[in-house]
């Protein structure tokens, strides 16, 4: 089909995320106070949208606590800079394997098998503008990882995201995550129109390859708003494709941590960067306010 180029763009910084990423760079942050001043960085940068994970902040590791939730919600609310608040609810649905002759019982190291209510209590709790929803099980990266969300799983986290007000972006990793979110959008768990982040390059979901990306993007619905990302050296390359296949983009330290060739990257300069792509293709990148208005946001204020 003939591509029809995004003029008005948005950017999502995807701050941290949950990966083994704590010590490969002194600029992923950990703490809450790290995670949202990195996040009110970037929202200076150009940044409409921050999509946090938190971590402990004394090893990095992923975590799913609601104070450290509380407080990065609080702080960027409370910041000098206006941003849409974008918070994971991938997290609970881990499973690791034993070994081939033995997978089960699953490894205590690295599963991490919770209910929808819990998986979303965060959210409850601190209401972002947009959260979260993978929209399908796939395997990862590691041998014996297996990321699970399940139809029953996805209905009624979805459900739940609708009733509380905070639109899902849909976490798509392969083209039958987008079969199964039009399912959800169909069967009235999800509001139409819908968002979509197209994830390309995670082991093994779609690769990052342009026959296969046009592939995902002809299976978004017409009227719905989608971004995209690629991984490691792919994500300024897929600034482009994104806006010239007619989407939004994502960068951040939680999907590339390099500036350039032996240069670490802090999250605004990514931003930075991807708003110097954006421009010089002859589009404009649009702000918080836009990107609530087009997606049907209401800003929350400061709790308290």
């Amino acid at each position: 089909m003939p591509l029809t180029m995004n003029r008005e763009v948005f950017i999502t910084c995807a701050v941290t995320g949950s990966g083994g990423t704590q010590d490969r760079s002194p600029h992923v942050p950990r703490s809450p106070e790290e995670i949202a001043n990195s996040a009110i960085a970037a929202a200076k940068a150009g940044a409409a949208v921050v999509h946090c994970h938190v971590r402990d902040p004394e090893t990095g590791a992923p975590s799913r606590k609601l104070e450290y939730y509380r407080e990065v919600t609080d702080r960027i609310r409370g910041a000098d800079v206006d941003v849409v608040l974008n918070l994971t609810a991938g997290m609970g649905g881990d499973m690791v394997f034993g070994d081939t002759e033995a997978p089960l019982p699953l490894k205590d190291n690295g599963t991490d098998m919770i209910g929808a209510s819990e998986r979303v209590a965060h959210v409850a709790e601190c209401l972002p503008e947009i959260c979260t929803l993978d929209c399908g099980t796939m395997n990862f990266a590691e041998a014996d990882y297996v990321m699970t969300n399940t139809p029953g799983m996805l209905t009624a986290m979805g459900r739940m995201m609708t009733e509380l007000g905070v639109k899902p972006e849909i976490e798509a990793f392969d083209t039958g995550h987008l079969w199964y979110a039009k399912q959800l959008v169909k069967d009235g768990v999800l509001d139409a129109p819908a968002l979509v982040q197209l994830c390309m390059g995670v082991p093994w979901g779609a690769p990052d390859d342009l026959n296969t990306f046009m592939a995902m993007v002809n299976n978004v619905p017409d009227d719905w708003t989608f971004s995209a990302f690629s991984l490691g050296r792919n994500q300024m390359a897929y600034v482009a494709a994104a806006v010239l296949a007619g989407g939004n983009v994502r960068v951040g330290l939680e999907d590339n941590l390099w500036l350039g060739k032996g240069e670490l990257a802090q999250n605004w300069q990514l931003v930075e960067r991807a708003g110097t792509i954006i421009e010089n293709m002859g589009a404009r990148v649009i702000g918080p306010a836009e990107v609530r208005e087009k997606l049907g946001l209401t800003k929350r204020a400061p709790k308290g």
